[in-house]
């Protein structure tokens, strides 16, 4: 019987981070704050484009956003984040033990 898959948080976060542009913003909030126009002005791109994919990353808890007169300022958010760490944990884990032993069947085989 196939299993049914029912969407996670970490699903959630994986799917946001899909698209590079949500990606390059992630990376340019790591700077600081920054407002959405700034953010926008990187991109050739409609700022309502932008507007959406800071959407799509506040809807995730990747960034937070606050007002300011007229201007928002979007900022990075860690909890997301761990959410992704604890699920690659054990992948990391299984690669680092079969890492030393693909060294060592290498070093074996060189002449």
């Amino acid at each position: 019987m196939p299993r049914q898959s029912r969407e996670t948080p970490t699903d959630h976060v994986f799917a946001a981070l899909a698209h590079p542009v949500r990606r390059d913003l992630l990376a340019a909030l790591l700077e600081g704050a920054q407002t959405a126009q700034a953010l926008a002005d990187r991109y050739e791109m409609a700022r309502p484009s932008v507007a959406e994919h800071l959407r799509v990353l506040r809807g995730v808890g990747l960034v937070a956003e606050r007002q300011a007169g007229r201007n928002r300022y979007y900022s990075l958010t860690p909890e997301p984040l761990a959410l992704l760490r604890a699920w690659l944990e054990p992948y990391e884990d299984f690669w680092r033990g079969r890492i030393p032993r693909l060294a060592a069947l290498l070093e074996k085989e060189e002449p």
